[in-house]
């Protein structure tokens, strides 16, 4: 089953310092039918004016996952750690038993863009943990680069859930495809361009809910950059 999730029907938040886009139930948007999709709770398209951002806040028991689209992301928390990030990194906090943390655009002159992603994790109580690793575009150009996983493999950021984060950035004439397995689902999300998916196709913003189905299958890319989330039911 293939279920469209259109860019124009997400969440809409406008505070001035910060415009985002809401996938999923979040803040002031809320839509019954969008929730969540299995352990994936948030996809949160932010761009954050320059000099502002999100002040200390709390997390708990939440693997947070940020990925840099444009400009640069400062991010400081109570386990110590402090890190500007750009275009190509991927960082993920485990909050577990609770951490608190800032996000700001890292730029006095030039705006941040960038996806903020919650997945639920299957343990709780854990000590909060932060990890970020670098993927240059040429690593996920003609492939799906996993960038996140249950295990740390492939060089990905580890996050506390049974589910896979891959990457890809497919050329015109790429035919890009990764098999589901039984019992697993799919969401993917296209951070920009246009690109056919399962035979659907979908623009900057859109996204594609997977079910009972045995392969994600990328083509007819145009400038495009998209997510894929594989995920348990």
């Amino acid at each position: 089953m293939l279920e469209v999730r259109k860019s124009h029907h997400r969440g809409d938040a406008n505070h001035g310092w910060l415009q985002s886009k809401h996938t999923f139930s979040f803040g002031d948007y809320r839509d019954p039918e969008h929730t969540g999709f299995g352990p994936l709770l948030v996809i949160n398209e932010d761009r954050v004016a320059p000099g502002q951002g999100f002040g200390t806040h709390g997390h708990r028991d939440m693997e947070i996952i940020s990925y840099v689209l444009d400009g640069a992301l400062e991010h400081k928390d109570s386990i110590g750690t402090g890190s500007v990030l750009h275009y190509g990194d991927v960082q993920r906090m485990s909050a577990g038993s609770g951490v608190r943390h800032s996000e700001f655009n890292g730029s006095k002159t030039e705006p941040v863009h960038f996806l903020q992603i919650w997945i639920q994790p299957n343990v709780t109580g854990i000590d909060p943990g932060y990890e970020e690793k670098h993927f240059a575009p040429e690593t996920k150009r003609g492939q799906m680069r996993l960038v996140a996983s249950s295990d740390g493999r492939d060089g990905s950021v580890l996050i506390h859930q049974d589910a896979a984060i891959y990457a890809a950035i497919p050329a015109p004439g790429d035919v890009l495809e990764h098999p589901l397995s039984a019992g697993r689902t799919a969401y993917v999300h296209v951070v920009r361009g246009q690109v056919s998916v399962n035979g659907v196709s979908l623009e900057s913003g859109d996204a594609l809910k997977i079910r009972a189905e045995t392969s994600i299958r990328l083509e007819e890319a145009l400038r495009a950059e998209v997510l894929v989330f594989d995920l348990p039911y």
